[in-house]
């Protein structure tokens, strides 16, 4: 099992470029289903999520060709199976978003109930309701969706109990194909949603709407190819500031999108970081000074995104003053805190509020990552520690992260990556 061995206290200087989003590219792998045109989507991250999903469209029968550069021609005009196993979704919960292009075009669709990172629950009922809202029969048993429609699934008017980004992406890719109008109410309004929407409209759908919380999708009987360009990752653009923050350094990130990352930037202004903006750029420069504390809470978009919680609360540790961090997404999303502060963080939770106390540094230590990001804040809180810092079951890391050693060790990081 691989391992990441760090050597901190090194300030991150240089610049690098922002891989595709892992967020956008798997909605959007998922909505090849729809079409049996050919299809070619560029800037796919290289990450074991999206092997896992390229693996779950190559079983239905998707033909798909990649290159090196992190493009993918997708043809599912043969799609055999409508099954998507066990073995492969319990991996990753994002499996969930082949279940609206199945049942859409193919009136059919078995899929596993989802598995992934074990941050609390992200349950999948607002995803079936929709679906029988119009006009899917769903039979839960035994670990399995197994969902049905006669002809086209019916328009619907769909008002979502709760905010939900994959229920929002599964929906209105179903609705491309449905037989009438279809209005998703409190939809989520993240920029991925809107990065599939684009997609979904280069194929011929009409939808309007994406980015505010309610979506009308015109139901069409037959989507096209399309040539689509995939996002840049948000949270890695700002899990790479955060970074160069926590170390007291100074860097700039290319083909990024800083309009989509206002509430991040702005808590790490609060944290005493220079930041210069341009269309596709950031630069964030610490002067070399210790980051100040700063207190947030996590909410849908646009407030403070909950993937990014992890990183601020990293770089809270040594940063003077008390802060508090409040998490009001994903009830069991603070199992990071333990292994911070087994690296001398000062850290007190109450409910579903940290509170922080910085301290003046933190100390290398044998930690375990126990999710996504919450690996990624580990490697961040390793980055600033003095010695050195083993961090083990990397593999969540590399389910969010591309060549995450390589990038940082271009910024002066001593990191490698070890085999044990």
């Amino acid at each position: 099992m691989d391992k990441l061995r760090i050597h901190g206290n090194v300030p991150l200087n240089g610049e690098i470029s922002i891989s595709g989003a892992k967020n956008a590219a798997l909605p959007i792998l998922a909505a090849t289903l729809l079409s049996p045109g050919t299809i070619h989507i560029r800037n796919i991250p290289h990450l074991q999520d999206i092997s896992t999903m390229l693996s779950l469209l190559g079983q239905t029968g998707v033909k798909l060709t990649l290159d090196e550069r992190g493009n993918v021609q997708a043809d599912a005009s043969a799609v055999v199976s409508w099954h998507a196993p066990y073995e492969l979704v319990r991996t990753m919960r994002a499996s969930i978003l082949v279940l609206g292009p199945l049942l859409s075009r193919f009136g059919a669709a078995d899929v596993s109930l989802p598995g992934g990172c074990a941050i609390g629950s992200r349950p999948v009922e607002q995803h079936l309701k929709g679906l029988q809202a119009m006009g899917a029969k769903i039979q839960v048993e035994n670990g399995d969706i197994r969902a049905r429609c006669r002809g086209r699934l019916r328009g619907a008017s769909i008002a979502m109990e709760m905010v939900t980004v994959t229920g929002t992406e599964n929906l209105m890719m179903a609705a491309t194909l449905a037989e009438g109008q279809t209005i998703l109410h409190n939809a989520a309004r993240e920029p991925e949603i809107v990065d599939l929407a684009n997609f979904l409209i280069a194929m011929g759908a009409k939808i309007h709407g994406a980015g505010s919380s309610t979506i009308t999708i015109e139901g069409i009987k037959e989507l096209a190819g399309c040539s689509h360009q995939i996002m840049p990752d948000r949270i890695e653009t700002g899990t790479y500031l955060a970074a160069a923050a926590i170390t007291r350094g100074r860097i700039r990130l290319n083909n990024t999108q800083p309009a989509l990352l206002e509430a991040v930037l702005l808590k790490l202004s609060e944290a005493g970081a220079s930041i210069e903006t341009g269309s596709d750029w950031i630069s964030l420069d610490m002067h070399g000074k210790r980051p100040q504390a700063v207190s947030l809470a996590t909410a849908p978009y646009p407030a403070f995104p909950t993937d990014m919680q992890a990183q601020m609360m990293a770089l809270n540790t040594i940063a003077e003053g008390t802060s508090t961090i409040t998490e009001t997404i994903f009830e069991n999303r603070f199992m990071h805190v333990q292994e911070l502060q087994r690296m001398g963080a000062d850290i007190t939770l109450k409910g579903s509020t940290a509170l922080c106390k910085g301290v003046e540094s933190l100390h290398g230590a044998p930690i375990m990552a126990t999710d996504l990001r919450a690996s990624a804040s580990l490697v961040l809180a390793a980055l600033a520690a003095v010695g050195e810092t083993c961090i083990d079951r990397i593999y969540h890391i590399d389910r969010g992260y591309e060549c995450i050693e390589e990038k940082l060790s271009q910024l002066g990081a001593r990191i490698q990556r070890a085999t044990m």
